[in-house]
C-alpha cells in the first residue's frame, strides 16, 4: 500500500509485484520475530496460569526459573537464526528492493492519448488523434510528426488506426489505415515526396514504457553484512585518524606560527603602509579560518560516516537480542495476567514493542548525530527492558501476583455499567 501510487498504471507484470512484496517482507520479518516471541510467551504462560498449572508446578517444587529455562533456550536459538537472516538475507533483499523500486520509478505509465491534443510521450514523435472509440479503442483522424531522422521530416496522416505494444514490450506499434506520408528534406527544401497507403505500420521505441531491470549498483549501509561494514569502518577509522592529524597540524601551524609572523611583518611595515599590512593580516586570518574549517568538516564527516555504519552493525545484534529479552518480560507477565488469549497477549506485546521501537528509532537518530555512542543507542532498549524483565521475573517467582483489567470499567459511564449489571442479574 505504501508504494501503490508508484505502481498503478505502470503495466508491471505480476511477478515483478510479487518480488517487490517479497523483498520488502524481509525487513518486516526482522521486526516481527521479536514481537512474536513476546506474544507466544505471554500466551503460553498465560494459559498455564489460567489453568492453575503454574500453581501446581510451584507446589511441586518447580520454580518460575525452571519453567522459563526451555523457552529461554529456544529464544537463544531463534536469536541466532534471526541474526543469520539479518546478516545474510536482509542486506541482499534490501539491495534488490532498492534496485527494483528504482527501475519501476523510471518506467513511464502506458501511453495515454486524448482526442484533440498532441501527445509527445514517445521520443521523436508527436501524435494527434481527433477522436477515439472507447469501446473498440480505434483511433480516427490521426496525424503523426516523425522527427526520428534529423535530415528529414515526415508527416503521416491516416483515417483510422490502432496503437499497441509488441509482445516483448520493447516496441510501440501504430497500425494505420487509408492515409498519406508527406516527406520533406531539411537541407534541400525543394525535395518533397508524398506516398499514399492502404495500410502502414510505424514501429516506435517503447523502452521508456516497459519495465527493464538494471544490473548491480552500489550498496548502502543497510545492504551490507557485518563483515563488509567492519571493513568499511576500518577504512573510515584510518581516514578519520588522518583527518584529525591534518586538523591538529593546521591548527598548530596557523595559530601559533603564522600569527607571530604576521605580527612581525606588521611591526616592520607599520610606518610605510599600515593599511596594506592590516588588509594582508585580515586576508591571512580568513585564509587560516577556511583551512581550519575545511579540515574540521572532514573530521566531522568521517565521524558521522563511522557512526552510521556502527549503528547498523549494533542493530543487527540488538534486534535478535530482543527475542531473549522479551522472554524475561513475557513469562512473568503471562503468569500475572492469567489470560492466555491472543487479544490480551497481542495488546500487552504491542505496548512493550512500541516502547522498544521508540527506543530503537530515537537511539538510531541520536547516535548518527553524535549525541551518544552507537552501542548505547542500539542497546539501550534491550538494557532497560532487560532490567524490567529481571525485576518482574524475581518478584513473580517470590510471590504470586495477579493483574486484572477491572480498572477499565471505571472508564465506562455509570449508566452503561448499570445496564450490564441488570442484564447479568436477569441472566442469573
Amino acid at each position: 500500500m505504501k508504494f501503490a501510487d508508484r505502481l498503478v498504471g505502470k503495466g508491471l507484470d505480476s511477478w515483478v509485484i510479487t518480488k517487490l512484496i517479497a523483498y520488502n517482507l524481509s525487513w518486516m520479518v526482522v521486526l516481527v520475530v521479536p514481537m512474536a516471541s513476546l506474544v507466544a510467551t505471554l500466551m503460553a504462560f498465560g494459559n498455564l496460569s489460567q489453568n492453575n498449572e503454574v500453581t501446581i508446578m510451584k507446589s511441586s517444587g518447580i520454580s518460575l526459573y525452571k519453567m522459563m529455562f526451555p523457552p529461554f533456550v529456544a529464544s537463544i536459538v531463534v536469536a541466532i537464526l534471526l541474526f543469520m537472516f539479518n546478516d545474510d538475507v536482509l542486506p541482499d533483499a534490501n539491495h534488490q528492493a532498492k534496485i527494483l523500486m528504482s527501475d519501476i520509478s523510471r518506467t513511464k505509465p502506458t501511453l495515454s492519448l486524448e482526442p484533440g491534443f498532441f501527445s509527445q510521450e514517445v521520443n521523436n514523435y508527436a501524435i494527434l488523434v481527433r477522436s477515439i472509440d472507447q469501446k473498440t479503442n480505434w483511433l480516427y483522424q490521426i496525424t503523426i510528426y516523425d522527427y526520428s531522422n534529423g535530415a528529414k521530416i515526415n508527416v503521416v496522416t491516416a483515417d483510422s488506426g490502432k496503437i499497441f505494444f509488441s509482445g516483448d514490450q520493447t516496441k510501440l506499434l501504430m497500425d494505420l489505415y487509408h492515409g498519406e506520408i508527406h516527406e520533406s528534406d531539411v537541407q534541400n527544401t525543394t525535395l518533397y515526396r508524398k506516398l499514399e497507403f492502404e495500410k502502414h505500420i510505424i514501429a516506435m521505441s517503447g523502452d521508456q514504457f516497459s519495465f527493464q531491470q538494471s544490473g548491480p549498483t552500489s550498496r548502502g549501509e543497510r545492504e551490507l553484512s557485518v563483515n563488509d561494514m567492519r571493513i568499511i569502518t576500518d577504512s573510515i577509522k584510518t581516514i578519520l585518524k588522518e583527518n584529525t592529524l591534518a586538523l591538529n597540524k593546521e591548527v598548530n601551524r596557523n595559530l601559533f606560527v603564522d600569527t607571530a609572523n604576521v605580527k612581525g611583518a606588521a611591526k616592520n611595515n607599520l610606518g610605510t603602509n599600515p593599511e596594506l599590512v592590516y588588509l594582508r593580516a585580515i586576508e591571512k586570518v580568513k585564509t587560516v579560518k577556511n583551512i581550519v574549517l575545511s579540515n574540521f568538516n572532514r573530521v566531522e564527516w568521517s565521524k558521522r560516516e563511522l557512526e552510521k555504519y556502527e549503528v547498523e552493525i549494533y542493530k543487527k545484534y540488538a534486534l535478535p537480542g530482543a527475542c531473549i529479552i522479551f522472554i524475561l518480560i513475557g513469562a512473568p507477565l503471562g503468569v500475572m495476567v492469567r489470560k492466555g488469549g491472543f487479544g490480551v497477549a497481542a495488546g500487552i506485546s504491542l505496548f512493550f514493542f512500541l516502547i522498544y521501537w521508540a527506543f530503537l528509532i530515537g537511539g538510531e537518530k541520536l547516535s548518527e548525530r553524535g549525541f551518544f555512542s552507537p552501542f548505547i543507542g542500539m542497546w539501550a532498549a534491550n538494557i532497560v527492558l532487560g532490567i524490567v524483565g529481571m525485576i518482574l521475573t524475581i518478584k513473580t517467582n517470590k510471590e504470586a501476583k495477579t493483574i486484572t483489567f477491572t480498572f477499565f470499567k471505571k472508564l465506562i459511564p455509570k449508566k452503561f455499567r448499570q445496564k450490564d449489571i441488570a442484564a447479568a442479574d436477569e441472566n442469573n
